[in-house]
Protein backbone atom coordinates (compact mmCIF):
# COMPACT_ATOMS: atom_id res chain seq x y z
CA UNK A 1 0.00 0.00 0.00
CA UNK A 2 1.14 3.41 -1.24
CA UNK A 3 0.78 6.37 1.42
CA UNK A 4 0.99 9.71 0.94
CA UNK A 5 3.23 11.41 4.39
CA UNK A 6 5.57 13.82 3.70
CA UNK A 7 5.29 15.00 0.31
CA UNK A 8 5.84 18.08 -1.07
CA UNK A 9 3.31 20.55 -3.06
CA UNK A 10 1.82 19.12 -5.69
CA UNK A 11 2.75 20.24 -9.21
CA UNK A 12 0.89 22.12 -11.87
CA UNK A 13 -2.46 20.66 -13.06
CA UNK A 14 -2.16 18.65 -16.11
CA UNK A 15 -4.77 19.10 -18.90
CA UNK A 16 -6.60 15.35 -18.92
CA UNK A 17 -5.50 14.77 -15.50
CA UNK A 18 -8.87 14.76 -12.69
CA UNK A 19 -7.10 15.96 -9.40
CA UNK A 20 -8.61 14.43 -5.81
CA UNK A 21 -7.87 15.92 -2.78
CA UNK A 22 -9.72 15.04 0.12
CA UNK A 23 -10.02 17.96 2.96
CA UNK A 24 -11.63 15.68 5.18
CA UNK A 25 -12.78 11.82 6.48
CA UNK A 26 -9.23 10.21 5.83
CA UNK A 27 -7.83 9.16 9.81
CA UNK A 28 -11.25 10.28 11.38
CA UNK A 29 -14.73 9.48 11.41
CA UNK A 30 -16.63 12.15 10.50
CA UNK A 31 -15.68 15.66 8.36
CA UNK A 32 -15.94 13.74 5.14
CA UNK A 33 -15.14 16.22 1.88
CA UNK A 34 -13.52 15.50 -0.75
CA UNK A 35 -12.84 17.63 -3.85
CA UNK A 36 -12.36 16.55 -7.86
CA UNK A 37 -10.99 18.82 -10.44
CA UNK A 38 -10.62 17.92 -13.88
CA UNK A 39 -10.07 21.41 -16.82
CA UNK A 40 -10.41 24.16 -14.17
CA UNK A 41 -13.63 23.17 -12.94
CA UNK A 42 -14.05 21.29 -9.17
CA UNK A 43 -16.61 18.77 -8.18
CA UNK A 44 -17.25 18.22 -4.56
CA UNK A 45 -18.54 15.06 -2.55
CA UNK A 46 -19.92 15.69 0.77
CA UNK A 47 -19.29 18.46 3.33
CA UNK A 48 -19.68 17.15 6.73
CA UNK A 49 -18.87 18.17 10.51
CA UNK A 50 -16.25 16.43 13.19
CA UNK A 51 -17.44 16.38 16.46
CA UNK A 52 -15.15 17.53 19.35
CA UNK A 53 -13.40 15.53 21.45
CA UNK A 54 -12.60 16.14 25.40
CA UNK A 55 -9.20 17.38 24.47
CA UNK A 56 -11.12 20.17 22.94
CA UNK A 57 -12.63 22.13 25.44
CA UNK A 58 -15.38 24.78 24.19
CA UNK A 59 -15.24 23.68 20.56
CA UNK A 60 -18.89 23.09 18.86
CA UNK A 61 -18.21 21.58 15.80
CA UNK A 62 -15.20 21.64 13.37
CA UNK A 63 -15.02 21.56 9.44
CA UNK A 64 -13.09 20.90 6.87
CA UNK A 65 -10.40 23.09 6.27
CA UNK A 66 -11.69 25.34 3.26
CA UNK A 67 -8.44 27.33 2.30
CA UNK A 68 -7.46 25.00 -0.62
CA UNK A 69 -11.03 26.32 -2.22
CA UNK A 70 -11.43 29.11 -0.95
CA UNK A 71 -10.43 31.40 -4.03
CA UNK A 72 -11.88 28.90 -6.36
CA UNK A 73 -15.66 29.07 -5.30
CA UNK A 74 -16.49 30.34 -9.00
CA UNK A 75 -15.03 27.10 -10.42
CA UNK A 76 -17.39 24.63 -8.34
CA UNK A 77 -19.59 23.23 -10.59
CA UNK A 78 -21.98 21.40 -7.50
CA UNK A 79 -21.74 19.48 -4.33
CA UNK A 80 -22.67 16.47 -4.23
CA UNK A 81 -24.05 14.66 -0.97
CA UNK A 82 -24.25 11.09 -0.57
CA UNK A 83 -26.59 10.89 2.38
CA UNK A 84 -27.87 13.34 4.84
CA UNK A 85 -26.22 12.39 8.04
CA UNK A 86 -24.44 15.58 9.79
CA UNK A 87 -21.10 14.22 9.09
CA UNK A 88 -21.86 14.46 5.47
CA UNK A 89 -23.57 17.41 5.51
CA UNK A 90 -23.49 19.28 8.36
CA UNK A 91 -20.26 21.81 6.94
CA UNK A 92 -22.23 22.73 3.98
CA UNK A 93 -23.81 26.02 5.71
CA UNK A 94 -20.26 27.15 6.50
CA UNK A 95 -19.29 26.46 2.45
CA UNK A 96 -22.10 28.48 1.70
CA UNK A 97 -21.48 31.63 3.57
CA UNK A 98 -18.76 32.42 1.18
CA UNK A 99 -20.81 31.61 -2.24
CA UNK A 100 -24.59 31.07 -1.89
CA UNK A 101 -25.19 29.74 -5.12
CA UNK A 102 -23.57 26.31 -5.43
CA UNK A 103 -25.40 23.98 -7.06
CA UNK A 104 -26.24 20.75 -3.83
CA UNK A 105 -26.58 17.87 -5.89
CA UNK A 106 -28.99 14.55 -3.62
CA UNK A 107 -31.66 12.78 -2.92
CA UNK A 108 -35.14 14.21 -2.07
CA UNK A 109 -34.46 13.31 2.00
CA UNK A 110 -30.93 14.36 1.62
CA UNK A 111 -31.96 17.93 0.19
CA UNK A 112 -35.02 18.50 2.63
CA UNK A 113 -32.59 17.92 5.27
CA UNK A 114 -29.61 20.65 4.39
CA UNK A 115 -32.79 22.73 3.36
CA UNK A 116 -34.05 22.97 6.74
CA UNK A 117 -30.79 23.06 8.11
CA UNK A 118 -29.74 26.31 5.78
CA UNK A 119 -33.09 27.37 6.75
CA UNK A 120 -31.61 28.03 10.13
CA UNK A 121 -28.88 30.05 8.34
CA UNK A 122 -31.02 31.94 6.20
CA UNK A 123 -29.99 30.62 3.32
CA UNK A 124 -31.78 29.40 0.15
CA UNK A 125 -29.74 26.94 -1.97
CA UNK A 126 -29.83 25.99 -5.43
CA UNK A 127 -30.75 22.12 -5.74
CA UNK A 128 -31.29 19.12 -8.00
CA UNK A 129 -33.05 16.50 -6.46
CA UNK A 130 -31.43 13.36 -8.46
CA UNK A 131 -32.84 9.49 -7.45
CA UNK A 132 -31.11 5.75 -8.28
CA UNK A 133 -29.98 5.38 -11.96
CA UNK A 134 -30.03 9.38 -12.52
CA UNK A 135 -27.38 11.06 -14.68
CA UNK A 136 -26.20 13.94 -14.44
CA UNK A 137 -23.67 16.70 -16.39
CA UNK A 138 -22.24 18.79 -14.26
CA UNK A 139 -19.71 20.60 -16.12
CA UNK A 140 -16.91 18.10 -17.21
CA UNK A 141 -18.16 15.20 -14.88
CA UNK A 142 -20.61 13.11 -15.98
CA UNK A 143 -22.17 11.43 -12.25
CA UNK A 144 -24.66 8.26 -12.05
CA UNK A 145 -25.98 7.82 -9.02
CA UNK A 146 -26.69 4.25 -7.51
CA UNK A 147 -28.87 3.27 -4.45
CA UNK A 148 -27.03 2.11 -1.57
CA UNK A 149 -28.25 1.32 1.69
CA UNK A 150 -27.24 2.97 4.98
CA UNK A 151 -28.61 3.51 8.01
CA UNK A 152 -30.73 6.60 7.00
CA UNK A 153 -32.70 6.35 3.76
CA UNK A 154 -32.47 7.60 0.39
CA UNK A 155 -28.83 7.16 0.78
CA UNK A 156 -26.79 6.82 -2.88
CA UNK A 157 -22.78 6.47 -3.95
CA UNK A 158 -21.54 8.32 -6.96
CA UNK A 159 -19.72 7.04 -10.19
CA UNK A 160 -18.04 10.41 -11.97
CA UNK A 161 -17.02 9.55 -15.23
CA UNK A 162 -14.38 11.96 -16.46
CA UNK A 163 -12.12 12.19 -19.71
CA UNK A 164 -9.26 10.71 -17.12
CA UNK A 165 -10.86 7.72 -16.20
CA UNK A 166 -14.30 6.72 -13.79
CA UNK A 167 -13.84 7.30 -10.34
CA UNK A 168 -16.91 5.48 -7.85
CA UNK A 169 -17.36 6.51 -4.22
CA UNK A 170 -19.66 4.69 -2.18
CA UNK A 171 -20.97 6.80 0.23
CA UNK A 172 -21.48 5.21 3.39
CA UNK A 173 -23.15 2.10 2.40
CA UNK A 174 -23.82 -1.93 3.93
CA UNK A 175 -25.49 -4.21 1.94
CA UNK A 176 -28.56 -4.97 4.31
CA UNK A 177 -30.40 -7.53 2.58
CA UNK A 178 -33.74 -7.18 4.73
CA UNK A 179 -33.92 -3.48 4.94
CA UNK A 180 -37.07 -2.01 6.46
CA UNK A 181 -37.87 0.30 3.68
CA UNK A 182 -36.95 -2.15 0.81
CA UNK A 183 -34.03 -0.20 -0.66
CA UNK A 184 -31.03 -2.64 -1.12
CA UNK A 185 -27.41 -1.59 -2.60
CA UNK A 186 -27.54 -1.98 -6.36
CA UNK A 187 -24.89 -4.58 -6.57
CA UNK A 188 -26.23 -5.04 -9.84
CA UNK A 189 -25.29 -1.47 -10.84
CA UNK A 190 -21.76 -1.98 -9.22
CA UNK A 191 -20.85 -4.89 -11.22
CA UNK A 192 -22.00 -2.91 -14.28
CA UNK A 193 -20.17 -0.67 -13.77
CA UNK A 194 -17.15 -2.96 -13.05
CA UNK A 195 -17.64 -4.18 -16.05
CA UNK A 196 -17.53 -0.49 -17.82
CA UNK A 197 -14.43 -0.19 -15.88
CA UNK A 198 -13.90 1.55 -12.53
CA UNK A 199 -10.59 3.25 -12.13
CA UNK A 200 -10.34 4.19 -8.61
CA UNK A 201 -12.43 2.70 -6.25
CA UNK A 202 -13.21 5.26 -2.67
CA UNK A 203 -14.82 2.83 -0.39
CA UNK A 204 -16.19 3.32 2.71
CA UNK A 205 -13.81 1.86 5.26
CA UNK A 206 -15.25 2.18 9.17
CA UNK A 207 -16.17 -1.42 9.65
CA UNK A 208 -13.00 -3.09 7.69
CA UNK A 209 -12.07 -4.47 11.19
CA UNK A 210 -15.26 -5.75 11.95
CA UNK A 211 -14.94 -9.43 10.58
CA UNK A 212 -18.26 -11.32 9.07
CA UNK A 213 -21.52 -9.24 8.00
CA UNK A 214 -23.19 -6.08 9.34
CA UNK A 215 -26.42 -7.51 11.08
CA UNK A 216 -29.60 -6.96 9.33
CA UNK A 217 -32.13 -3.83 10.60
CA UNK A 218 -34.95 -5.76 10.89
CA UNK A 219 -32.87 -8.28 14.09
CA UNK A 220 -33.84 -4.37 16.05
CA UNK A 221 -37.35 -4.71 16.15
CA UNK A 222 -37.94 -7.81 17.66
CA UNK A 223 -35.53 -6.95 20.59
CA UNK A 224 -37.26 -3.36 21.17
CA UNK A 225 -40.46 -5.17 21.13
CA UNK A 226 -38.98 -7.54 24.07
CA UNK A 227 -37.53 -4.27 26.23
CA UNK A 228 -41.25 -2.61 25.70
CA UNK A 229 -43.18 -6.11 26.92
CA UNK A 230 -41.34 -5.73 30.22
CA UNK A 231 -41.05 -2.56 30.90
CA UNK A 232 -43.43 -1.09 33.87
CA UNK A 233 -43.06 3.09 33.52
CA UNK A 234 -41.44 5.28 31.11
CA UNK A 235 -39.42 3.94 28.09
CA UNK A 236 -36.81 6.45 26.65
CA UNK A 237 -35.16 5.69 23.53
CA UNK A 238 -31.88 7.71 22.74
CA UNK A 239 -30.55 7.77 18.67
CA UNK A 240 -29.47 9.86 16.58
CA UNK A 241 -31.78 12.49 15.33
CA UNK A 242 -31.46 10.82 11.62
CA UNK A 243 -32.26 7.50 11.82
CA UNK A 244 -35.24 7.02 10.69
CA UNK A 245 -35.44 3.15 10.34
CA UNK A 246 -34.46 3.61 14.03
CA UNK A 247 -37.25 5.78 15.35
CA UNK A 248 -39.75 3.72 12.65
CA UNK A 249 -39.28 0.84 15.24
CA UNK A 250 -39.45 3.03 17.79
CA UNK A 251 -42.90 3.59 16.65
CA UNK A 252 -43.98 0.51 15.85
CA UNK A 253 -43.40 -0.90 19.26
CA UNK A 254 -45.00 1.48 21.19
CA UNK A 255 -48.02 1.08 18.89
CA UNK A 256 -48.43 -2.76 19.71
CA UNK A 257 -47.80 -2.19 23.36
CA UNK A 258 -50.13 0.77 23.77
CA UNK A 259 -48.02 4.20 23.95
CA UNK A 260 -47.71 7.14 23.09
CA UNK A 261 -44.83 8.74 21.27
CA UNK A 262 -43.33 11.83 21.98
CA UNK A 263 -40.01 13.68 19.98
CA UNK A 264 -37.55 14.81 22.35
CA UNK A 265 -34.96 17.45 21.21
CA UNK A 266 -35.31 20.13 18.04
CA UNK A 267 -33.35 17.84 15.84
CA UNK A 268 -35.09 14.90 16.65
CA UNK A 269 -38.61 16.97 15.82
CA UNK A 270 -37.17 19.16 12.83
CA UNK A 271 -36.19 15.79 11.27
CA UNK A 272 -39.00 13.35 11.65
CA UNK A 273 -41.25 16.34 11.11
CA UNK A 274 -39.20 16.19 7.06
CA UNK A 275 -39.13 12.52 7.10
CA UNK A 276 -43.08 11.87 7.71
CA UNK A 277 -43.74 14.71 5.44
CA UNK A 278 -41.98 12.86 2.63
CA UNK A 279 -43.30 10.17 3.33
CA UNK A 280 -39.73 8.38 4.58
CA UNK A 281 -41.68 7.54 8.49
CA UNK A 282 -44.73 5.98 8.89
CA UNK A 283 -46.48 7.57 11.40
CA UNK A 284 -49.63 5.69 13.14
CA UNK A 285 -52.33 7.60 13.78
CA UNK A 286 -52.71 8.90 17.21
CA UNK A 287 -49.52 7.97 18.51
CA UNK A 288 -47.37 11.10 18.52
CA UNK A 289 -47.73 13.65 21.53
CA UNK A 290 -46.31 16.94 22.78
CA UNK A 291 -43.62 16.93 25.31
CA UNK A 292 -46.14 19.56 27.35
CA UNK A 293 -48.99 16.43 27.32
CA UNK A 294 -46.54 13.96 28.62
CA UNK A 295 -46.90 14.72 32.14
CA UNK A 296 -50.95 14.06 32.18
CA UNK A 297 -49.98 10.50 30.12
CA UNK A 298 -49.25 7.42 33.04
CA UNK A 299 -46.05 6.33 33.02
CA UNK A 300 -46.78 2.99 30.97
CA UNK A 301 -47.79 4.78 27.98
CA UNK A 302 -45.17 6.95 27.29
CA UNK A 303 -42.24 6.71 24.95
CA UNK A 304 -39.63 9.24 24.67
CA UNK A 305 -37.78 9.61 21.57
CA UNK A 306 -34.82 11.76 22.29
CA UNK A 307 -31.48 13.19 20.74
CA UNK A 308 -28.18 12.71 22.87
CA UNK A 309 -27.63 9.07 22.43
CA UNK A 310 -23.46 10.05 22.03
CA UNK A 311 -23.68 11.91 25.31
CA UNK A 312 -23.66 15.56 24.24
CA UNK A 313 -23.75 17.76 26.81
CA UNK A 314 -26.04 20.30 25.80
CA UNK A 315 -28.73 17.55 24.06
CA UNK A 316 -31.79 16.18 25.78
CA UNK A 317 -30.33 12.65 26.92
CA UNK A 318 -27.66 14.51 28.76
CA UNK A 319 -29.43 16.99 30.36
CA UNK A 320 -31.79 14.55 31.80
CA UNK A 321 -29.16 12.85 33.21
CA UNK A 322 -27.70 16.04 34.88
CA UNK A 323 -31.34 16.94 36.29
CA UNK A 324 -31.74 20.03 34.63
CA UNK A 325 -34.71 19.08 31.73
CA UNK A 326 -38.32 19.13 32.00
CA UNK A 327 -38.48 15.25 31.99
CA UNK A 328 -37.20 14.38 35.70
CA UNK A 329 -35.53 10.42 35.28
CA UNK A 330 -37.57 8.45 38.16
CA UNK A 331 -36.55 4.82 39.31
CA UNK A 332 -37.87 2.01 37.44
CA UNK A 333 -37.32 4.74 34.11
CA UNK A 334 -36.17 2.43 30.98
CA UNK A 335 -33.24 4.33 28.95
CA UNK A 336 -32.52 2.10 25.49
CA UNK A 337 -29.16 3.87 23.85
CA UNK A 338 -29.52 2.55 20.02
CA UNK A 339 -26.75 3.44 18.95
CA UNK A 340 -23.46 2.93 18.80
CA UNK A 341 -20.14 4.77 20.15
CA UNK A 342 -18.43 7.18 17.81
CA UNK A 343 -14.47 6.70 18.29
CA UNK A 344 -13.76 9.64 20.96
CA UNK A 345 -17.35 9.92 22.82
CA UNK A 346 -16.95 6.94 25.10
CA UNK A 347 -15.91 8.73 28.20
CA UNK A 348 -19.07 10.89 27.23
CA UNK A 349 -21.20 8.08 27.09
CA UNK A 350 -20.26 6.69 30.08
CA UNK A 351 -20.79 9.56 32.19
CA UNK A 352 -24.04 9.86 30.81
CA UNK A 353 -25.42 6.52 31.47
CA UNK A 354 -23.69 6.98 34.96
CA UNK A 355 -25.74 10.02 35.68
CA UNK A 356 -29.05 8.36 34.36
CA UNK A 357 -28.03 5.07 36.54
CA UNK A 358 -27.37 6.87 39.52
CA UNK A 359 -31.13 8.20 39.24
CA UNK A 360 -32.62 5.13 39.47
CA UNK A 361 -32.76 4.62 35.41
CA UNK A 362 -32.16 1.00 33.78
CA UNK A 363 -30.53 1.89 31.17
CA UNK A 364 -29.67 -0.94 27.92
CA UNK A 365 -26.97 -0.21 25.24
CA UNK A 366 -25.71 -1.96 22.52
CA UNK A 367 -22.99 -3.81 24.98
CA UNK A 368 -25.59 -5.21 26.28
CA UNK A 369 -28.45 -6.22 23.78
CA UNK A 370 -28.91 -5.88 20.30
CA UNK A 371 -30.45 -2.70 20.36
CA UNK A 372 -28.49 -1.17 17.66
CA UNK A 373 -26.49 -2.24 13.90
CA UNK A 374 -23.86 -0.66 12.47
CA UNK A 375 -24.86 1.25 9.02
CA UNK A 376 -21.43 0.55 7.61
CA UNK A 377 -20.51 -2.53 5.59
CA UNK A 378 -18.38 -5.15 7.48
CA UNK A 379 -14.92 -7.07 5.95
CA UNK A 380 -17.94 -9.74 4.34
CA UNK A 381 -19.67 -7.07 2.11
CA UNK A 382 -16.42 -5.03 1.39
CA UNK A 383 -15.21 -8.78 -0.05
CA UNK A 384 -17.97 -8.62 -2.07
CA UNK A 385 -17.35 -5.33 -3.75
CA UNK A 386 -14.47 -5.69 -4.69
CA UNK A 387 -14.92 -8.95 -6.41
CA UNK A 388 -18.00 -7.25 -8.09
CA UNK A 389 -16.51 -4.04 -8.77
CA UNK A 390 -13.00 -4.80 -9.82
CA UNK A 391 -11.93 -2.12 -9.62
CA UNK A 392 -7.80 -0.86 -10.99
CA UNK A 393 -7.00 0.95 -7.96
CA UNK A 394 -8.68 1.36 -4.29
CA UNK A 395 -8.52 4.37 -2.13
CA UNK A 396 -9.79 3.96 1.34
CA UNK A 397 -11.98 6.69 2.66
CA UNK A 398 -14.25 7.48 5.40
CA UNK A 399 -12.33 5.90 8.87
CA UNK A 400 -9.26 5.86 10.97
CA UNK A 401 -6.10 5.01 10.22
CA UNK A 402 -6.54 1.33 11.25
CA UNK A 403 -9.81 1.46 9.19
CA UNK A 404 -8.29 2.52 6.14
CA UNK A 405 -5.50 0.12 6.14
CA UNK A 406 -8.22 -2.78 7.10
CA UNK A 407 -9.65 -1.68 4.48
CA UNK A 408 -6.28 -1.81 1.71
CA UNK A 409 -5.68 -5.39 2.99
CA UNK A 410 -9.44 -6.81 2.19
CA UNK A 411 -8.78 -5.04 -1.40
CA UNK A 412 -5.39 -6.70 -1.30
CA UNK A 413 -6.97 -10.07 -0.57
CA UNK A 414 -8.67 -9.89 -3.64
CA UNK A 415 -6.06 -9.56 -5.97
CA UNK A 416 -5.26 -5.58 -6.09
CA UNK A 417 -1.88 -5.17 -6.37
CA UNK A 418 -0.30 -3.71 -3.06
CA UNK A 419 1.00 -0.56 -5.17
CA UNK A 420 -2.43 0.33 -6.73
CA UNK A 421 -3.91 0.42 -2.85
CA UNK A 422 -3.42 4.52 -1.48
CA UNK A 423 -3.75 5.24 1.03
CA UNK A 424 -4.13 8.50 1.99
CA UNK A 425 -4.40 11.55 4.71
CA UNK A 426 -6.33 14.78 4.42
CA UNK A 427 -4.57 17.14 2.12
CA UNK A 428 -3.08 14.46 -0.18
CA UNK A 429 -3.12 15.25 -3.55
CA UNK A 430 -4.35 12.33 -6.03
CA UNK A 431 -3.63 12.95 -9.80
CA UNK A 432 -5.66 10.59 -12.17
CA UNK A 433 -4.24 9.98 -15.48
CA UNK A 434 -5.02 7.93 -17.91
CA UNK A 435 -6.93 5.58 -15.48
CA UNK A 436 -3.84 5.49 -12.97
CA UNK A 437 -4.25 7.38 -10.22
CA UNK A 438 -0.84 8.52 -7.83
CA UNK A 439 -0.48 10.65 -4.76
CA UNK A 440 1.81 13.74 -5.86
CA UNK A 441 1.58 15.57 -3.06
CA UNK A 442 -0.13 17.43 -0.47
CA UNK A 443 -1.85 20.70 0.50
CA UNK A 444 -2.19 22.38 3.78
CA UNK A 445 -5.11 20.90 5.43
CA UNK A 446 -6.19 21.62 9.07
CA UNK A 447 -9.00 21.80 11.63
CA UNK A 448 -11.31 24.53 11.76
CA UNK A 449 -13.14 24.97 14.65
CA UNK A 450 -16.79 26.36 15.69
CA UNK A 451 -16.66 27.87 18.88
CA UNK A 452 -20.13 29.95 19.35
CA UNK A 453 -20.47 32.73 16.57
CA UNK A 454 -16.54 32.26 15.60
CA UNK A 455 -15.81 30.25 13.03
CA UNK A 456 -11.69 29.27 12.28
CA UNK A 457 -10.79 32.47 14.96
CA UNK A 458 -9.98 29.40 17.79
CA UNK A 459 -6.45 28.08 17.40
CA UNK A 460 -4.85 24.83 18.62
CA UNK A 461 -2.80 26.87 20.77
CA UNK A 462 -6.01 28.62 22.09
CA UNK A 463 -7.01 24.99 22.74
CA UNK A 464 -4.12 23.91 24.48
CA UNK A 465 -4.57 27.23 26.69
CA UNK A 466 -7.79 26.23 27.56
CA UNK A 467 -6.64 22.35 28.68
CA UNK A 468 -3.79 24.11 30.65
CA UNK A 469 -6.93 25.91 32.66
CA UNK A 470 -8.57 23.07 32.93
CA UNK A 471 -6.46 20.62 34.24
CA UNK A 472 -3.65 22.28 35.67
CA UNK A 473 -5.34 26.38 36.84
CA UNK A 474 -4.20 29.57 36.71
CA UNK A 475 -1.57 31.93 38.71
CA UNK A 476 -1.77 35.74 37.91
CA UNK A 477 1.32 37.99 39.63
CA UNK A 478 1.18 41.69 39.67
CA UNK A 479 4.20 43.93 40.41
CA UNK A 480 4.77 47.69 40.59
CA UNK A 481 8.36 48.58 39.43
CA UNK A 482 10.31 51.81 39.78
CA UNK A 483 12.44 51.78 36.73
CA UNK A 484 14.48 54.44 37.74
CA UNK A 485 15.40 53.03 41.34
CA UNK A 486 15.17 49.86 39.92
CA UNK A 487 13.04 48.57 43.29
CA UNK A 488 9.53 47.36 43.78
CA UNK A 489 6.71 49.48 44.84
CA UNK A 490 4.32 47.44 45.23
CA UNK A 491 3.55 43.45 45.19
CA UNK A 492 4.71 40.80 43.89
CA UNK A 493 0.51 40.36 44.69
CA UNK A 494 -0.45 36.40 43.06
CA UNK A 495 -3.53 35.24 43.05
CA UNK A 496 -4.64 31.19 42.09
CA UNK A 497 -7.65 29.57 40.71
CA UNK A 498 -8.02 26.23 40.08
CA UNK A 499 -4.51 25.11 41.95
CA UNK A 500 -5.80 23.09 45.22
CA UNK A 501 -3.34 24.82 47.71
CA UNK A 502 -4.35 28.54 49.29
CA UNK A 503 -2.65 31.73 48.25
CA UNK A 504 -0.40 31.40 51.53
CA UNK A 505 1.69 28.86 49.90
CA UNK A 506 2.85 31.52 47.26
CA UNK A 507 4.61 33.68 50.46
CA UNK A 508 7.96 31.72 49.75
CA UNK A 509 7.95 32.71 46.30
CA UNK A 510 7.29 36.42 46.19
CA UNK A 511 10.87 37.48 47.65
CA UNK A 512 12.09 35.39 44.94
CA UNK A 513 9.77 37.42 42.29
CA UNK A 514 11.03 40.61 43.61
CA UNK A 515 14.79 40.06 43.93
CA UNK A 516 14.56 38.83 40.02
CA UNK A 517 12.67 41.44 39.36
CA UNK A 518 15.51 44.23 40.79
CA UNK A 519 18.37 41.96 39.45
CA UNK A 520 17.20 42.72 35.82
CA UNK A 521 16.34 46.07 36.26
CA UNK A 522 19.87 47.14 37.58
CA UNK A 523 20.93 44.89 35.27
CA UNK A 524 19.67 46.86 32.28
CA UNK A 525 17.31 49.65 32.60
CA UNK A 526 16.16 49.13 28.64
CA UNK A 527 14.17 45.95 29.83
CA UNK A 528 10.62 46.26 28.01
CA UNK A 529 8.08 45.37 30.05
CA UNK A 530 7.41 42.06 28.34
CA UNK A 531 10.98 40.90 29.55
CA UNK A 532 10.42 41.60 33.34
CA UNK A 533 6.60 39.43 32.44
CA UNK A 534 9.15 37.06 31.24
CA UNK A 535 11.62 36.87 34.18
CA UNK A 536 8.31 36.48 36.58
CA UNK A 537 6.56 33.84 34.57
CA UNK A 538 10.32 31.70 34.25
CA UNK A 539 10.52 32.21 38.33
CA UNK A 540 7.31 31.58 39.44
CA UNK A 541 6.69 28.53 37.12
CA UNK A 542 10.08 27.40 38.01
CA UNK A 543 8.98 27.41 41.50
CA UNK A 544 5.54 26.45 41.14
CA UNK A 545 6.39 23.24 39.34
CA UNK A 546 9.19 22.18 41.63
CA UNK A 547 7.07 22.76 45.08
CA UNK A 548 3.65 22.19 43.67
CA UNK A 549 4.38 19.64 41.02
CA UNK A 550 2.26 21.56 38.82
CA UNK A 551 2.28 23.64 35.46
CA UNK A 552 -0.50 26.17 35.41
CA UNK A 553 -0.97 29.20 33.05
CA UNK A 554 0.77 32.17 34.50
CA UNK A 555 -0.15 35.49 33.45
CA UNK A 556 2.56 38.03 34.81
CA UNK A 557 1.56 41.63 35.03
CA UNK A 558 4.97 43.89 35.69
CA UNK A 559 3.30 48.20 35.53
CA UNK A 560 6.31 50.82 35.99
CA UNK A 561 5.33 53.65 38.85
Amino acid sequence: MSSGTGLSTPPALQPETCRIVPLGGIGEVGRNMTTFEIDGKILIVDCGVLFPEEHQPGVDLILPDLDYIRDRLEDIVGIVLTHGHEDHIGAVPYLLRLKPGIPLIGSTLTLALIEAKLEEHRIRPLTLAVKEGDTERLGPFECEFVAVNHSIPDALAVAIRTEAGTILHTGDFKMDQLPLDGRITDLRAFARLGEEGVDLFLTDSTNAEVPGFTTTEKEIGPVLEGFFARAQRRIIVASFSSHIHRVQQVLDAARMHGRKVCFVGRSMVRNMGIAAQLGYLDVPEGILVDLKQVDQLPDDQVVLMSTGSQGERMAALARMANGDHRIQIAPGDLVVLASSLIPGNENSVFRVINGLMKLGADVVHKGMAKVHVSGHASQGELLYCYNIVRPVQVMPVHGETRHLIANGRIAESTGIPTENVLLTENGSVVDLTAGRARVVGEVECGYVYVDGSSVGAITDSDLKDRRILGEEGFISVITVVNRQTGTIVSGPDIHARGVAEDDSVFEDVKPKIARALEEAVQANAEHTTHQLQQVVRRTIGTWVNRKLRRRPMIVPVVLEA
